[in-house]
């Protein structure tokens, strides 16, 4: 073991970490404490403004709503855990709307927390008589048994609104496909750069990957969580200069083949 007075008490090679780490936390907490009073503007999310007409379009149709957090994912992860944030609101509408809610689910765990966030919806609204625990249900664990379980409630249902927002691998064209093929309007979203493809290609509504962790503040409009996002987005463009101004500098190094004294090149 090293003697601390041969090794010192602090290592200046995690000075860089130590200052970046800190300049983050005094942004994020600014932002989101300080300014989270003023009014923060946020972009039109296509797929979020249709939230209301795809539970209304339901509602007229007769038929009931249909949402999953696909397969990938566990009660964990935080595509996840922003995918129930969305079904929360979903489930206002649908509770208000008296209009059927279904939700199929490859985790008990995730069955047991969605059913907790949709009473509580229904509670919220008014409703709680609308809310029906053996709508939310766990399917399988099995990829494509949980596909398969999925596109069997799509053809036997019919819904005419269909979610498609968390974590999919394999399974998603196959949902999307089937959701497509009974005409109803699909609102997907994920994090993974290969199944947005296939999203894009069939269905009306695609969350393009931040914009799924965006939805939570976008839809309810809660101050302190769009201030976490503006927070983000402040962070984004320091990181995008930061990196700038090293491509500049690692440039100039090379072209004159030295590097200014007094600097620290990270």
């Amino acid at each position: 073991m090293v003697p601390l007075a041969a090794t010192g008490w602090f290592d200046t090679d995690s000075l860089p970490t130590l200052v970046t780490s800190i300049i983050s936390i005094i942004i994020v907490l600014y932002v989101t404490y300080a300014l989270r009073k003023r009014e923060f503007k946020v972009r039109r999310i296509a797929g979020l403004a249709a939230v209301d007409d795809a539970v209304g379009r339901a509602t007229e149709m007769a038929r009931p709503v249909l949402y999953t957090p696909g397969w990938g994912g566990d009660i964990q992860r935080p595509t996840t855990i922003a995918s129930l944030n969305i079904l929360s609101h979903v489930a206002d509408k649908t509770a208000v709307y008296d209009c059927r809610l279904v939700f199929p689910t490859h985790d008990p765990v995730i069955m047991a927390v969605a059913q907790e966030v949709v009473h509580e919806s229904y509670m919220k609204a008014g409703y709680p008589d609308r809310y029906r625990p053996a709508d939310i249900a766990y399917v399988s664990s099995s990829q494509f048994g949980y596909a398969a379980a999925v596109d069997g409630l799509l053809t036997r249902l019919k819904p005419a609104s269909v979610f498609l927002l968390g974590t999919f691998e394999a399974e998603s064209l196959i949902l999307a496909e089937t959701g497509n093929s009974i005409n109803a309007i699909q609102v997907a979203g994920t994090d993974s750069t290969i199944q947005l493809s296939f999203f894009i290609v069939a269905c009306d509504y695609t969350l393009i990957g931040e914009e799924v962790f965006a939805a939570s503040g976008y839809l309810s409009g809660n101050k302190s969580i769009l201030a976490s996002i503006r927070a983000q987005d402040i962070m984004k463009v320091l990181i995008a200069a930061f990196i700038l101004v090293a491509v500049v500098w690692v440039s100039v190094e090379n072209l004159t083949g030295s590097t200014p004294d007094n600097w620290w090149v990270f």
